[in-house]
């Protein structure tokens, strides 16, 4: 069956059979979410969603090493040193409002979580009808540690993870691998990597869900044994408290290795973001539907990129490379009631809408 390349850039465009293709193509950068990678998938998915000779959507990342790292923070970082903050805005909201038209697609979307998927790469995938994880797949969300939090609407999917593995994935910004990925809901199925090359003429005769799933079911095999499933006991028991410093405390004291660990990677991370990421992870539990997610991770985003640790983090970790963030406040005793509630506010006609 014929392939069509229709576009390449960013973003390269394919048609093959049914099936239409996007394949993040920044693989220097990790294929990084541009804004204009976002407008390119977004007018594709639009573009679609009605054409009767589409079966399906494949998404994809060029290169070996992943899929999608997150979105382009050297350019946020940019843009709130100059004081431009509607860059940021719009990057956002047309992010989460493709990563919403994903989740609310009407024909199938498989999405390849190989490699590493981070932040960003974990919008546009975990989302999709069908994600795929592969014996390479290390999928993560680990914004804590450069004064964000997982946003992209992850907190709605984590908050519904097995026992408190969400809110333990989200203070933490662990590693997963293909079978963590799977128990906490991020992912669905697992795929060997040697298969990977086949997908798309597999999907290219593939007219409806229904052929989508057979499809895939042919190629799954069992994933090699994960760590979340195992480890619940301590992480229930540390991670279901309702503050950090106690979470913290309960680490500290537990005799199980992991949690030991765990507490010592969440003293590198942003005080605030700890805060503001268990409050953003908790609320999720009583929302009824995604969007509110989305919603209410815009309003954070923004009261970020507004603050100090977010840009401090970005500038330690990708600027000055130097490793060594300073938090501001640097205590999470020192994180008070109101710069919390700070991140929560309404930020009125920028609402998110969809």
């Amino acid at each position: 069956m014929n392939e069509v390349t229709v576009q390449e850039d960013e973003v390269i465009v394919r048609e093959q059979g049914a099936l239409r293709r996007l394949t993040l193509n920044r693989p220097k950068a990790l294929n990084a979410l541009t804004l204009g990678m976002i407008t390119t998938v977004t007018a594709c998915l639009k573009s679609w969603e009605a054409d009767p000779a589409v079966g399906a959507v494949l998404i994809d990342g060029a290169g070996e090493r992943g899929l999608c790292a997150g979105g382009d923070i050297r350019a946020l970082y940019d843009a709130a040193k100059a004081k431009d903050f509607s860059q940021p805005e719009r990057f956002w909201a047309d992010e989460y409002r493709l990563n919403v038209m994903i989740a609310r697609y009407r024909k199938p979307i498989v999405a390849v979580m190989d490699g590493v998927v981070m932040g960003g790469g974990v919008g546009i995938s975990a989302h999709a009808a069908h994600r795929i994880v592969t014996e390479g797949s290390a999928v993560a969300m680990p914004e804590v540690g450069i004064g964000f939090f997982p946003d992209v609407g992850v907190s709605y999917l984590l908050a519904r993870a097995p026992g408190f593995t969400g809110t333990y994935l989200a203070l933490t910004g662990e590693r997963m691998n293909a079978a963590d990925a799977i128990y906490c809901g991020l992912a669905g199925v697992h795929v060997p990597t040697a298969k990977l090359a086949a997908l798309p003429s597999a999907l290219a005769g593939c007219r409806d869900a229904d052929a989508v799933r057979a499809s895939l079911r042919a190629m799954t095999a069992p994933p090699a044994p994960g760590k979340l499933e195992a480890e619940r006991t301590w992480i229930d028991r540390c991670f279901s408290a309702d503050e950090v410093g106690e979470i913290v405390e309960r680490l500290q004291a537990d005799k199980a290795e992991g949690a030991r660990a765990a507490a010592a990677t969440m003293s590198t991370k942003s005080p605030t973001s700890l805060k503001v990421t268990l409050r953003n992870t908790r609320a999720a539990v009583s929302f009824q539907r995604l969007e509110q997610s989305f919603q209410q991770d815009f309003r954070i985003a923004l009261a970020c990129i507004a603050g100090h640790d977010f840009i401090e983090g970005i500038r330690a970790a990708i600027v000055d490379k130097d490793r060594n963030p300073r938090w501001h406040p640097a205590k999470l005793a020192d994180v008070t009631a109101d710069v919390v509630d700070r991140h929560f506010r309404s930020v009125g006609p920028l609402e998110l809408s969809f």
